[in-house]
């Protein structure tokens, strides 16, 4: 439908405060109007609407393009919520501003409507979404704004749509960088290490200048631990902690496998860690993981089954996927994205923990520092988190502990040039990539 065919309110030139939800695509350096199927126009072209006057067809207005960046309504947003008037009230939470980038692809595809239904940051949480794409992806990342929209979400205030990071990652409090190039045919690690650790250099630069000082970010795209070392390296002005790669779909997994073993359902499974990198060297810990509330080893007494079966089962649980399915998560990822905000937003149960990929500086394990590596993790629901101490090891554990750790120490290396270590130079022991970053 054609902006001259909408029923609309009377559009005209308009000033918005932060008290009104915006639906805003920013372009290069200046922001475009969206519409259900925009006519050629030029920059400085805009339609405002204002949900105070009379239903009549919308008239384009000539004005010129805000040298601020400040977002400004579009269609439905503009009749349906009033932030100020919600921030004078209790009832509510302050809104937040969310990055996605990636946000045209299929995992965000299901995780976007679970940001703005409230599943996520809880019920009572404003937000507003910010979605990075490219270029090639612009049109997609309009047709998932139009659905957004078209889904009348209370809690969303915003979305705004974007290829500049310098803009879209504006004051964001959350970053969710999903976005990553695919592994192509005949690409060495080695290669994709530097494509996509390009990208998250440039990303990081964009989060150090324009967002929130206390920004967190998870880092989705692979290879997801050493992406999110050359992040945070590129964002010093921001904590080092607040930097998290993505290993909550593992630990799923795990608790799902350890849970089907012993006959019980997979909520009765805690204290479940994947240590270590996302790739086939990760280790999913059964010696600190519990059953109802009993030590694994004691439920399932098939150690065997553990050390081997349950152990590959993790590892390689989304190249079966892709061979049954035909193509990687999706689904199940954004759930585990979801599952990683909640644990950091919501206090972790008395005596249990999660997995998180997270700076080895200080960690008390000793793990070699400088590296992102998964470790077992609690918070207090500030968004923060703290590593757990009370952990055990043995032999068989700390011995996959040491070639996991070699594993993310020769990435580093890999990225040297990245992350201010000086020349790299790439001694990856063996291939491990998972099958989904392929």
């Amino acid at each position: 439908m054609a902006v001259a065919e909408l029923s609309a309110p009377t559009c005209a030139k308009q000033g918005l405060g932060s008290s009104q939800l915006s639906y805003l695509s920013a372009r290069t350096s200046s922001f475009r109007r969206l519409s259900f199927r925009p006519p050629r126009r030029t920059h400085s072209s805009r339609i405002s609407c204002s949900v105070n006057q009379t239903a009549q067809t919308p008239v384009a207005v000539e004005t010129e393009v805000p040298k601020s960046n400040k977002p400004e309504c579009f269609g439905v947003f503009c009749l349906t919520y009033d932030l100020k008037a919600e921030e004078e009230t209790k009832s509510w939470k302050k809104l937040i501003n969310v990055a996605v980038s990636g946000a045209a692809g299929m995992i965000s595809n299901h995780l976007l409507f679970k940001l703005a239904s409230g599943q996520v940051f809880g019920h009572d949480q404003p937000i507003a979404l910010k979605l990075l794409g490219s270029e090639r992806s612009f049109q997609a990342l309009e047709g998932v704004a139009m659905e957004l929209e078209d889904s009348l979400f209370p809690l969303l205030r915003e979305v705004q749509i974007g290829i500049d990071p310098y803009e879209v990652f504006q004051d964001v409090e959350w970053a969710l960088l999903i976005g990553a190039k695919p592994r192509g045919p005949g690409m060495e690690r080695a290669g994709l290490l530097d494509i996509n650790g390009q990208i998250f250099a440039e990303q990081g630069k964009a989060l150090n200048a324009v967002a929130s000082r206390n920004v967190k970010v998870i880092v989705v795209g692979n290879p997801c631990n050493t992406n999110a070392l050359i992040c945070l390296k590129n964002a010093p002005d921001i904590p080092a902690k607040n930097f998290h790669a993505l290993t909550r779909l593992d630990e799923n997994r795990a608790k799902c496998q350890l849970a089907l073993k012993a006959g019980v359902f997979y909520d009765k499974v805690s204290n479940m860690t994947i240590w270590g990198n996302h790739s086939t060297t990760q280790v999913p810990d059964f010696l600190n993981a519990r059953i109802n509330g009993l030590p694994v080893k004691e439920v399932i007494t098939d150690h065997k089954w553990l050390e081997e079966e349950f152990t590959e089962n993790v590892q390689k649980r989304g190249g079966v996927l892709i061979k049954k399915w035909g193509r990687s998560s999706a689904a199940s990822t954004a759930v585990s994205i979801a599952d990683a905000i909640r644990s950091l937003v919501t206090p972790t149960p008395e005596g249990d923990w999660f997995s998180s990929g997270v700076y080895t500086d200080g960690n008390p394990y000793g793990i070699a520092e400088g590296i992102v590596f998964s470790m077992p993790c609690r918070s207090k629901g500030d968004g923060d988190y703290e590593l757990v101490k009370d952990v055990i090891f043995d032999d068989y554990l700390l011995k996959r502990l040491t070639k996991t750790e070699a594993e993310l120490l020769a990435e580093r290396r890999c990225v040297a040039h990245l992350i201010g270590g000086g020349v790299a130079y790439c001694d990856l022991p063996e291939d491990t990539m998972l099958p989904g970053e392929m």
